[in-house]
């Protein structure tokens, strides 16, 4: 039988799923479990039951994995902004880089073995360099709740501090906290500008600065790799990844629907000296075209920085029909990219050939991904060292 809720449980973590969860299993039937590690035994409670699986909360750890370790921050299970300080370090990296793996085969159908090891941060705690806090109000107590959201529900768990945030977005979250909100309800994003780059308020940057010089590394490899002449930079943002690769290819594009990023992303290329590109206001469907079309496809990187819901499929149908010599994939959603990488090599039409996973977010369920697909005609040509169409 299946169990009902409020049912105690004695069960054996076989796996931990993307997301954070705990896989058990009563015989066939799977309980997820938040805050565990793989192999533990542990006791917990039924919250949630439905027809293929329930949810449980932790109650008791009876045999503890070696990998466990005691969370640095006191809000941990509590707030939902972190999923795994109880794992220590090193295994957090390989239970990352299990699960980009699992991702990529299940939805993707891609080899487990394209995934590099995980990079690590050098900094595990104290690396955020924007978070957003929220004030609700708490009828019990009276007052306002200004933190963040709970890991069980939608309500707002009071904070003084967050441990993966820089020692100067918690002195920030101090000053929000002696002169709060008048109500409920109010977001306050909280922010430590990059240096050397405008970024205007509601733009996208990358919120770890320890490690971004990697990521930049992993990106510049693959592009060189790549052979590429020209570089087409979807959802660039206020410019970053165009501007730090630029000095690889003959011209590159910069394409953002947001147009303060766009403007941002000018002057980001004139204060780093940066002459041979442009950046153009607009949607990927409405651009990509004509930019493709000046470009040689075949001498041509597109490089791809989605937000986490992926590309549209208007966008992935495009690139699949124009077919440029190479796509760079970044993204911080492992599973909507193997989803969209999927579409992308059906048919053959690009073969993907690497993946380096880096941890941008440690203590969370997180991971940053770079992904090198090859237009499978080009990379054959280039083996073979035929003579491909000339720009």
């Amino acid at each position: 039988m299946n169990p009902k809720v409020g049912d105690k449980l004695t069960l054996t973590i076989g796996d931990v799923a993307f997301g954070g969860e705990g896989v058990a299993r009563v015989e066939d039937f799977v309980v997820f479990v938040p805050f565990v590690v793989m192999g533990e035994v542990v006791t917990v409670e039924v919250v949630d039951v439905k027809k293929r699986f329930a949810r449980a909360k932790l109650v008791h750890v009876a045999q503890p994995s070696q990998e466990r370790t005691v969370p640095a921050c006191r809000y941990f299970g509590d707030c939902g902004g972190c999923q795994y300080q109880h794992i220590n370090y090193p295994a957090q990296l390989q239970l990352k880089h299990k699960q980009v793996g699992d991702l990529f085969q299940r939805i993707g159908g891609f080899n487990p073995n394209l995934i590099a090891p995980v990079i690590p941060c050098p900094r595990p705690y104290g690396y955020r360099n924007r978070i957003m806090i929220r004030s609700q109000w708490d009828k019990f107590k009276q007052g306002l709740n200004i933190g963040f959201i709970k890991a069980d529900n939608r309500l707002v768990v009071d904070i003084e501090e967050c441990k993966i945030a820089e020692p100067a977005l918690n002195t920030q979250i101090a000053r929000v906290r002696a002169q709060p909100p008048a109500k409920g309800g109010i977001k306050v994003v909280l922010r430590i500008p990059p240096e050397g780059w405008e970024v205007p308020p509601d733009s996208f940057f990358q919120n770890n600065f320890f490690l971004l010089p990697k990521l930049v590394q992993a990106v510049r490899e693959r592009l060189q790799l790549g052979g590429a002449r020209y570089l087409v930079d979807v959802y660039c943002g206020v410019g970053f990844f165009s501007i730090e690769l630029s000095d690889m290819v003959e011209a590159f594009v910069g394409v953002e629907l947001d147009q303060l990023a766009i403007r941002a992303a000018c002057k980001n290329a004139v204060a780093h000296g940066k002459r041979n590109g442009e950046f153009s206001a607009g949607t990927a469907e409405e651009l990509l075209p004509a930019l493709l079309a000046r470009f040689s496809a075949r001498a041509t990187t597109v490089l791809l920085d989605p937000p986490r819901k992926g590309c549209s499929s208007e966008t992935l149908q495009l690139l699949r029909h124009v077919r440029p010599a190479q796509v760079l994939y970044v993204s911080c959603h492992p599973a909507t990219m193997a989803r969209d990488l999927n579409v992308l090599c059906a048919e053959g039409v690009f073969e993907l050939t690497h993946v380096v996973p880096l941890d941008m977010f440690p203590n969370t369920q997180h991971v940053e991904c770079v992904a090198d697909l090859r237009n499978k005609v080009v990379a054959t040509e280039t083996k073979l060292n035929l003579p491909s169409e000339q720009a």
